[in-house]
C-alpha cells in the first residue's frame, strides 16, 4: 500500500472486520496519524481518541506516563511509549492503542537519539505490547510524515497477524 490513506482505509476495515477500535497517543506526529485517519469516511466507526501529548506534563496528565520515564529514560524512549499506549487505551477502552515519539528536528537530538530518531508503541488484544525504533532522514517534514506512514503499516500489520487469533466478539 502507498498513500496513508489507502493504508487509513485498510486499517479501518480489518478494525471494523474484528470489531474492534483504536486510540491513538502521539508526540512528535502532533496528530498527522488522527488526521490520516479521519479522512477515512466513517472513520468514527472504528477511532474515537486521539491524544496529542507534546510536553511531558501532557504525557503524565493525559495518559498517566510516571515522571520517573522521563528522568530515567527520556520522552523518546521504549518505556514511554509503551506507557502512552498504555494509557490511551486505559482511558479511552479501545482494543487497540497506538503511540509515537520522537524527534523530528532540526534540533534536539543527541548522539544517543539523533535527530530523526522515533519510538513506536503499540498494545492491543491478547496483551500484545510492542516497541520499536526507527531512523528516517530528512528534514522535520519528512520525518513526521515517515512515522505516519510508518505507524499505519505497523498497525496493519499487527492487525493481519495469524498470531492474533479470532476477531473478539
Amino acid at each position: 500500500m502507498n498513500s496513508d490513506f489507502e493504508l487509513s482505509r485498510a486499517v479501518g476495515s480489518r478494525l471494523l472486520q474484528r470489531n474492534e477500535t483504536l486510540a491513538l497517543a502521539e508526540s512528535c506526529t502532533g496528530g498527522w496519524i488522527a488526521k490520516v485517519i479521519t479522512d477515512v469516511p466513517g472513520s468514527s466507526n472504528w477511532f474515537g481518541y486521539g491524544f496529542v501529548t507534546y510536553s511531558n506534563e501532557a504525557k503524565h496528565k493525559l495518559l498517566g506516563v510516571p515522571m520517573s520515564i522521563f528522568e530515567q529514560w527520556g520522552a523518546v524512549s521504549a518505556e514511554c511509549v509503551k506507557a502512552m499506549a498504555s494509557g490511551a487505551q486505559r482511558v479511552s477502552g479501545a482494543s487497540w492503542a497506538l503511540s509515537v515519539s520522537g524527534i523530528a528536528g532540526p534540533s534536539g537530538g543527541t548522539a544517543d537519539k539523533p535527530v530523526g530518531t522515533v519510538w513506536f508503541g503499540l498494545v492491543g488484544t491478547e496483551g500484545l505490547e510492542v516497541a520499536l525504533r526507527q531512523h528516517f532522514p530528512g528534514n522535520r517534514e519528512d520525518v513526521r510524515r515517515a512515522a505516519t506512514h510508518f505507524a499505519l503499516q505497523l498497525l496493519l500489520e499487527k492487525l493481519n497477524s495469524p498470531d492474533l487469533g479470532a476477531p473478539n466478539r
